[in-house]
């Protein structure tokens, strides 16, 4: 009996009553080590730790945000490459670089014009959070070359219909109103007919003013159609289109202000939205941003402020924007947000017509509040002559202005423009 035979037996003679060996062949001898699980496991952990390795040690300072190489000025590159490859081409600062010589087909004057020159032009970035200016130099010199130079004029907005040439400016960013001799954007835009101005002199006026508009096309445009011609509208520089909207709203007989976004106390979690005036930045970072606002389009009468409870007290950021509004004969108005603004004391020591909303008539936007808020404006008008009130374009408000408006002559009142209660009110 060999020796397998053997172990065959004495397992059976071991085994007790009733229960069957499995006799084990050779290769259940060798197990794995780990269980099936375990090398998963094992598998898994790998791979976590070369992804946090790959992220703890790759020096990646975008975060693997999206990247965009373009090539300013492809033709000089092009050009470099040339030269560098064919050793025998002229170079085109050689003194004796030959021209290129006429051909019949080709003009005299085309065939003698020179290369032209690589320019280098100069483009400043603003970081739009922390003010920080960078200065990046660009070449420029082809005609078909995308010149950063050349954006701000592409990008501008088209002047306008109906607009006083004479009373324009060309910036880098876009037309600016100025004022021309006599003429004052705030007069030459000014809504209402002088007959109008005249009966205002003699019964209590009030002023309607309808503010954030250009955020929201079929908003603004249900205030342009739906409200009286006398309502004044803020238009806020943001939008799709704000050149268009404006244009439809001037051609209806709407005064317009451009509202400028200004640093609110929560800043940046509450964004008034791009190039916000900051209390932060520098009078001369504050001016570019100012000049950019100030081209979005053109016929406003004067500024008004979008947010700005932290700007509007501060004295150093808020005398640039008023002595700019003088210069470029606008008036101002104050929406009455914060209650410390510094607006009406700087705009008087300017001489710049101005006027600070008494109400905001839908602080409360229901139906009732609206109209008890418009009674309220029609007593501020019967004691001191006029009174002007503000409100947003919400559907509500639209509604219950127009149907206020219909019957206020009725009850003694006149509906204005901005400016022709601001006359009223230097008057009286």
């Amino acid at each position: 009996m060999d020796q397998t035979t053997t172990e065959h037996t004495t397992d059976d003679l071991s085994t007790p009553l009733g229960q069957h060996v499995k006799h084990k062949g050779a290769w259940a001898r060798y197990r794995l080590p780990v269980s099936l699980s375990q090398a998963l496991a094992v598998l898994l952990g790998l791979v976590l730790l070369t992804f946090a390795g790959y992220a703890v040690f790759n020096d990646d300072p975008l975060g693997g945000e999206p990247m965009v190489k373009v090539v300013l000025n492809p033709n000089v590159a092009k050009t470099a490459d040339a030269r560098a490859t064919d050793k025998t081409a002229p170079s085109p600062m050689a003194p004796n670089a030959m021209a290129p010589t006429a051909s019949p087909a080709m003009p005299a004057a085309t065939a003698a014009k020179p290369p032209a020159a690589v320019e280098q032009k100069t483009v400043t970035i603003i970081d739009g959070s922390s003010g920080a200016r960078h200065d990046v130099t660009v070449p420029s010199g082809d005609a078909d070359a995308a010149t950063p130079a050349a954006a701000p004029a592409s990008s501008a907005p088209p002047v306008m219909a109906n607009i006083n040439q004479q009373l324009l400016e060309s910036t880098r960013f876009g037309m600016v109103p100025i004022v021309a001799g006599n003429l004052r954007p705030s007069q030459v835009y000014a809504a209402g007919s002088d007959a109008l101005r005249a009966k205002a002199a003699t019964m209590p006026a009030v002023a309607i003013v309808v503010s954030g508009l250009g955020i929201g096309a079929a908003k603004t445009t249900d205030a342009i159609m739906k409200l009286p011609a006398a309502v004044t509208l803020a238009f806020t520089p943001y939008g799709a289109d704000p050149t268009k909207l404006v244009e439809r709203a001037r051609s209806l007989g709407h005064e317009i202000l451009l509202q400028i976004p200004l640093e609110p106390y929560d800043y940046p979690d509450n964004d008034p939205g791009p190039q916000t005036l900051l209390t932060t930045l520098t009078p001369e970072q504050n001016q570019e941003r100012l000049l950019w606002l100030l081209s979005r389009f053109q016929g406003y009468v004067g500024l008004s402020n979008f947010m700005g409870a932290r700007f509007l007290p501060n004295e150093a950021s808020m005398q640039p924007l008023m002595r700019e509004a003088a210069k470029r004969g606008l008036v101002y108005f104050d929406d009455g947000g914060a209650a410390r603004s510094l607006a009406s004391q700087l705009a008087l020591a300017q001489a710049v017509p101005f006027a600070r909303a008494d109400a905001t008539i839908d602080v409360v936007p229901n139906a009732g509040e609206i109209d008890r808020a418009l009674a309220q404006l029609e007593a501020t008008a019967r004691q001191r002559g006029f009174a002007v009130g503000v409100a947003s374009a919400l559907p509500i408000s639209i509604e219950r202005l127009n149907a206020w408006s219909k019957a206020l002559e009725g009850r003694g009142f006149l509906l204005v423009p901005l400016t022709t209660a601001m006359t009223k009110s230097k008057s009286s």
